[in-house]
């Protein structure tokens, strides 16, 4: 069975698209994935699953969308992929504050990222590096302070949702300790 990482975008947020993480876990669980765990209320889940990664990212989306009325981006990462992400984490530094340093998953490469763009709306403090499946944004003023951050997506060109360190450290976590 492969280990599952699923990133889904805008639950939870502003009181909009609401998804208890008792439902995503039923949802996942109809689904046939197996040792289903999720953390925190912003959509995140590990899973053992026997399904492709594609098909079971639609299918989870159209379960979504059957039972709540809404349609979320997910995002699945194989357990191996996602800790290429985490090991390619251009700032270790950054990791003693946890809540400072965000990962943008791509959904997939941008063809055309407008970097210019980006380089305006960065802060004095702020740094970024853009690698083939990640945006790594490092914020130590906050990322709610940040320019920049609210201009990613767009300036990407490509669809994609974020975690910070601490978040996706623990995915990581209750992710191999389901592989063993």
């Amino acid at each position: 069975m492969t280990v599952y990482v699923a990133l889904l975008r805008g639950i939870n947020v502003g009181g909009k698209n609401s998804l208890p993480m008792q439902d995503l876990r039923d949802i996942l669980t109809s689904l046939d994935c197996e040792q289903v765990k999720t953390y925190i209320q912003s959509g995140n889940a590990v899973f053992r699953s026997n399904a492709g990664r594609v098909p079971l990212g639609k299918m989870l989306e159209a379960a979504v969308a059957e039972q709540f009325g809404f349609t979320p981006k997910v995002l699945l990462l194989m357990l191996a992929d996602y800790q290429k992400i985490l090991s390619a984490n251009p700032f270790p530094d950054a990791v003693e504050s946890p809540r400072s340093l965000h990962i943008s998953f791509l959904s997939e490469k941008p063809a055309n990222p407008d970097l210019t763009l980006l380089d305006t709306l960065r802060s004095p403090t702020e740094n970024y590096v853009l690698l083939k499946t990640a945006f790594y944004l490092h914020a130590p003023d906050g990322i709610g302070q940040s320019k920049l951050a609210a201009k990613v997506e767009k300036s990407l060109g490509v669809q994609t949702t974020s975690r910070n360190w601490r978040t996706a450290s623990m995915l990581a976590d209750l992710a191999a300790a389901i592989s063993e």
